[in-house]
């Protein structure tokens, strides 16, 4: 049984030999901490959304327009009587999240990915591992608990087999495809600072230690400036894939055996589509706001993908969750569990290995004590006649 909660117990009991916590206790104070400590780079590039950020604070908004109503006295409150288990996708978690496959993590910690992996591990919560890492898939995956990989789909479909197989032998759960990210969004931060960490050859680790990428190379990048330079413009002309299609699962399914979810899907036919073609979920997201300024928020377009393929496919959720309540709204209007991402990218830019394990502590403690002091003792409790509307 879940004791999440007992992290405010550590907290408080502490506090009678007056030690108070290093590091902020909400998403928010996180932000703020690690725009004070960050160079301008880094925290750019992790804080920043497309064009005016408006679908990024329409994501937190979004979650404005429900509230929880508690139900009392159901002996959900008291020590050890909550389960926060699931099994998802065949992986299954102490929670219901994963930390959501956030790239470049070299601009926050040297062992960025590394770091996430073993506190994960130790958590027993999920981790999604980016293609754009700064660290090659082999060497997370042997400091990793239960993880999935993230695909950016290359213009090569050779490359792509590639990183899935390799991914596949590091013991990656399951394979996440980003659909919508062909190319990147309009990003004002970064683009003032005229940053893109991917030509200083940085979030290309998989890529630079690919047998598939280095035979299309005349000279292994390690050899000079000038080599490093060539994998640079090769990795420019194979990273966006335009030409992705629904049908094209098919051919995932040829690589491997493993589950496949398609992460970004906003529209239900583009769900239903998804599913139709073999995948067996679909993560409801905007990419944080990162993508297309002004789209939809992704708590609103949950409760339709949940009613059009729900019942043939897991649906999960990411952009947006900053509370365990959110988590809860999230999962009670239908998904199977929530990818979670800036918070613990902030923890790590701020303390390392310690940051992330705050940043998650924290949102698993809030989530195990909101449901407790909701009535509910299982995800299975948080359903529809848990929220009320303010529309």
């Amino acid at each position: 049984m879940s004791s999440f909660a007992d992290f405010q117990n550590e907290i408080y009991l502490a506090g009678l030999a007056g030690v108070v916590p290093d590091l902020p206790m909400t998403a928010a104070g996180l932000a703020a901490r690690a725009r004070e400590v960050l160079t301008p780079e880094a925290y750019a590039y992790v804080a920043g959304s497309a064009s005016a950020e408006r679908t990024a604070a329409a994501n937190e908004a979004a979650f404005d327009r429900y509230r929880l109503v508690p139900r009392m006295w159901r002996g959900a409150s008291g020590p050890g009587v909550r389960d926060l288990s699931v099994e998802v996708l065949g992986t299954r978690l102490a929670a219901p999240i994963l930390t959501a496959p956030v790239g470049v993590l070299e601009l926050l910690h040297e062992r960025g990915e590394a770091l996430v992996a073993e506190v994960t591990r130790d958590l027993g919560v999920g981790m999604v591992l980016s293609t754009a890492a700064s660290t090659p898939i082999e060497e997370v995956g042997a400091a990793a608990g239960d993880w999935w990989y993230q695909l950016y789909w290359p213009n090569d479909d050779e490359l792509a087999r590639s990183f899935v197989e390799r991914a596949v032998r590091a013991g990656a759960r399951a394979i996440v495809v980003t659909a919508d990210t062909p190319s990147l969004g309009w990003r004002p931060r970064d683009l003032e600072l005229a940053h893109l960490p991917f030509l200083r050859a940085e979030g290309i680790a998989n890529y630079l230690s690919d047998p598939v990428f280095r035979a299309k190379l005349a000279a292994p990048p390690e050899e000079s400036e000038e080599a490093l330079r060539m994998a640079v413009l090769t990795w420019v002309g194979l990273f966006g894939n335009h030409g992705l299609r629904p049908a094209d699962i098919a051919r995932l399914r040829e690589w491997t055996e493993l589950p496949i979810a398609v992460k970004g899907v906003l529209h239900p036919d583009d769900a239903r589509q998804l599913v139709d073609a073999g995948a067996d979920a679909v993560v409801v997201s905007n990419h944080g706001g990162r993508q297309v300024d002004g789209s939809i928020a992704a708590l609103d377009a949950l409760p339709t993908v949940v009613a059009t393929v729900g019942d043939r496919a897991d649906v999960l959720f990411d952009s947006g969750i900053r509370t365990g309540s959110d988590v809860m709204v999230a999962l009670a209007l239908g998904a199977k569990a929530v990818l979670y991402g800036r918070p613990w990218a902030y923890g790590l830019g701020i303390a390392g290995a310690a940051g992330v394990r705050h940043a998650l502590r924290v949102l698993l403690a809030d989530l195990d004590a909101a449901m407790g002091l909701s009535g509910c003792t299982t995800l299975s409790d948080l359903n529809r006649a848990l929220l009320s509307t303010t529309r």
